[in-house]
This record gives structure tokens, sequence and C-alpha cells, in this order.
């Protein structure tokens, strides 16, 4: 039995109902309510739990958390606070234990680099001896455990039952990613986090169901570093310091700008046979030659960002210097070798910003010729499509238009506007509306020098085709279309 005076803890609320009550489970799925359980009433995009209140009563919910005035004439305790989003992170994390104060949780936060840093971090730390779980974007780890991801940032009663299943597990660092959606709507709210990081910020998810503007998505960033003991910030970012606002914590920097706590001089670009990398020497609060297999000012920024966090857990030079040779995050700038003569790789660039962003960076390289492979979504803005056409056709020498998740459009629609932006450009592009057909024919048509990039997909191995998810993995596509050459 679970005291509500307890689960409530931390939480201004008012019984309007009733009195305070024993529960036998806390719930927000109102499919799954149970005989003398607390119903929490979570106001979602598709469905309000307030909605659904008879429903669970009649399941023999006991106690009902609501946000808003309800007509109830049932003998149930009913109990009113002003966000139960907010008021739920709090209850779970009492319901789970309060698991978050036996792990020491790094939260990272961003516009881009939150995937790729977060296992960097993680490799970092497991050559240093920790056992570290993950929580983000692709995956969630526990262990020897990988669980698919639904949210970048779950839910906070999911968020509070997986730190009790890590503790379980032994785990002894948490590193995971921060959306902007889970700060505006609580998920991380009943713990404090060790460490809160921004890796940068720039105009993203900003619509009628994410951030009005970019002011208030700047905002939600920013209340992580009103929840965590010490924030790590990129100084380069121009926005930063509004981000910081009313900030509650320590602050250390990095960047390339010669006042930040940590920076990287010196920078070298790689190429070796299908590879590409960059070097740089760390000074400051650490002093480091590194090498990474990733190109790009971008990937400094994120191994910036690793070296800073893992440095307040006393890892040793040799074992970050090893683990950011190694650290790999599935379809960010994931190079696939297929050939000594080019580099292809797969990164999840599925808007104008981040393919320009990765683009510009390969051209730094000098590539015989940039190829490009993408598609866009179905059910979706027209405009992203506009824009990474037109993006692809400035800046690669050969564009592929093919289809990523078509969802319940038809592909040559989606491919016929990606064209209109292509259209602005004097790019050169072929169509071929088959993806995995279009993967052959990049890697067959492969000339000695050049960089090719499988854009959108990244770590997703399924395509979404009127309601049902088909398997396809672009690395088993490559493996196969390899074997088949070779057969």
């Amino acid at each position: 039995m679970y005291s509500i005076k307890e689960l409530l803890k931390g939480v201004n609320y008012e019984i309007i109902k009733g009195e305070e009550c024993d529960v036998t489970d806390v719930i927000y799925d109102n499919r799954k309510v149970t005989p003398g359980s607390l119903f929490v009433c979570v106001k979602g995009v598709h469905f309000d739990g307030h909605d659904a209140i008879s429903d669970v009563i009649k399941k023999g919910a006991k106690a009902i958390l609501v946000e808003r005035d309800v007509e109830v004439e049932e003998d149930v305790t009913i109990i009113k606070v002003e966000s139960t989003r907010y008021a739920m992170a709090f209850v779970a994390a009492s319901y789970y234990g309060h698991p978050a104060s036996s792990l020491k949780v790094i939260g990272i936060t961003g516009t881009k680099g939150k995937t790729t840093t977060s296992y960097m971090v993680k490799s970092i730390l497991e050559h240093a001896g920790y056992k570290v779980g993950l929580i983000g974007t692709v995956e969630t780890i526990i262990g020897d455990v990988h669980i698919p991801s639904v949210n970048t940032t779950p839910e906070s009663y999911v968020l509070q039952k997986t730190f009790k299943d890590m503790v379980e597990a032994g785990i002894q660092v948490v590193v995971m990613e921060v959306s902007s959606q889970a700060l505006m709507l609580h998920r991380t709210q009943g713990f404090t986090f060790e460490i809160g990081i921004l890796t940068n910020i720039s105009e993203d998810h900003i619509g009628p169901n994410e951030h009005p503007s970019f002011e208030h998505y700047m905002h939600c960033k920013g209340l992580l570093f009103k929840q965590c003991k010490k924030g790590i910030v990129n100084c380069d970012d121009a926005h930063y310091k509004t981000v910081l606002e009313g900030h509650t914590c320590e602050l250390e920097t990095f960047g390339l700008h010669e006042n930040a706590d940590l920076r990287a001089e010196n920078l070298d670009l790689i190429k070796k046979p299908g590879e590409l990398g960059i070097s740089f020497d760390a000074k400051g609060l650490i002093d480091l030659h590194v090498e990474i297999p990733t190109p790009g000012k971008f990937s400094v920024y994120n191994a910036l960002t690793a070296m800073a966090i893992c440095a307040h857990f006393n890892v040793n030079k040799e074992d970050m210097q090893e683990a950011l040779l190694h650290a790999k995050a599935k379809g960010r700038i994931e190079m696939v070798k297929v050939s000594d003569d080019f580099t292809l790789m797969i990164d999840y660039a599925h808007n104008a910003f981040g393919l320009e962003s990765l683009l510009t960076t390969l051209k730094d390289y000098h590539p015989h010729r940039l190829v490009v492979l993408f598609g866009c979504g179905g059910n979706r803005s027209k405009l992203r499509r506009y824009e990474m056409g037109e993006v692809s056709g400035r800046l690669a020498d050969l564009t592929v238009i093919t289809s990523d998740n078509p969802r319940d459009e038809d592909p040559m629609d989606i491919i016929k506007d990606i064209e209109i932006g292509m259209a602005k450009t004097d790019g050169q592009y072929v169509e071929i509306p088959d993806r995995r057909e279009a993967i052959a024919y990049v890697i067959e048509h492969g000339e000695p020098g050049d960089i090719i990039v499988l854009a959108g997909k990244g770590h997703e191995d399924y395509q979404e085709i009127k309601g049902k998810k088909y398997p396809m993995d672009e690395r088993v596509i490559i493996r196969e279309y390899l074997e088949s050459r070779q057969g």
C-alpha cells in the first residue's frame, strides 16, 4: 500500500472530495487500472485522461489525480493539482523508491549532438570501469538489455521505473538525452541531475504541437539548469546565455573560444581509405591529444562535451583517448566500410538544418564527388521537402531522391515535392523510388574519392507504409548487396 500523502510529497495539492487514503498502485493508462489504485489524469495530444474517470472508477480506482474540475458522484478520493504531469513525476519517483538518489544521472540537452555525445560518455565511463546505463532517442540500455525507444525522454512514470531497473542491475551512472518536450511536460521532475549539459541550440521543434516560438524552446531547454548540480555548456553558441537565464547550478564551459574552460585547438582533418575523422588538442581543464573517427567540427564539440562530463568521474587520459577512438552511435555519421576507394556513411539528417550542417562539413574533406541519397517522411510538412531538396541541390554533386517513410502518402508525390526544391538549384539528381535499389545504385556507381551519404533513416530499422512498419535496415541492405556482388 502507498500513502497518498507520501506519494505527493513535494507537490501542492488539494483534496476536493473524499479523504487521505492508501492506494495499491499508481496508474496513468486507463486501460491498466486495477482495484484500489491511484489514477493520474494526463492530458495528451489525442486523449485526455480526465475523460476516462467514470471508466476507471468502474474498474476500481480508489483515488483520482486531476488538474481541472470534474463531476464525480461515486465514493472516491479526488485530488486536484496545478499540473498532473508535474505531480506524476514526483508520484512516480516516490512510488519507485526514489531510485535516482542511488544513481549519478547525466542529462544532455541541445538541438544537435545529444545522441552521439551520450554514446561517447557511455564509452569513456565504461572504459574507466563504471557500469553505465543509457536512455535516448535510439534505445535504452540496461546492462546487456537494449530496449528500442518510443520517445527521446520517456514519460516520468516510465523513466522512474527505468531508473529502478538500472539500480537493481547494478548501474552506477545514467547518461540520458533530455528533450525540450520532456522538460516542457515535466517528465524529468522529481529528482536532481548530477550534471546537465547544453550541446547547442538552434530553431527546431517549433510548431503547433511542440513549441510556439524559439524563445519558448530556449526557455524549456533552460529548465534543465534549474534541476542539476553542475551545468556544462557550449559557450560558442550564440544563445547559451539566454538558455541559462535563472540557472541555479555551478557552471563550466567548453568550446573553441579561448575563454572556454575546456577548449579545442589545432584541429586537423583525417582522411583514410573509406574513413573520415578529425584530431585536436584539448586544453584547459584537460590537456590531451584526441583523434575521433567521425568528421567535422561538430564531432569536436561532441568530444569536448563528453570529455568535460567525464572529467568529473576521475577518468584517466588514456581511457578517454581509447574510448573516443572507438565510440559510435548508430545512425549518427556512421561509417560503413564498403570500399577503400570511396567513403560511405549513414546519418539521421532528416531536415534542412541537419543536412546542410553535415554536407558543409563533408565538403571540407574535398571529395571527388559528394553524393547524397535521401527521401522525406509522409504526413509531414511539405516545406521540409522543398528545403532539403534545395540544400542537397546546392551542396551535393549528385542527389539520389528516394523514399523514406511515406506513411499514408504516395512516395512519388513526396519525391515531386523534393524536386521543387531541387529546381531552385542546378544540382544533378536521379529518382529511384525504391530505397533498396537506390542504395545499390550509389554503391555500384561510387567513384574513387567520393563521399556517399545515406541520409534520413539513421538508426531506424523499418520503413513505414500505410500504417505498417516493414523491416528495412540500411546496414543489412548494404551487406546483402555486397554479398550478392561476391556471389
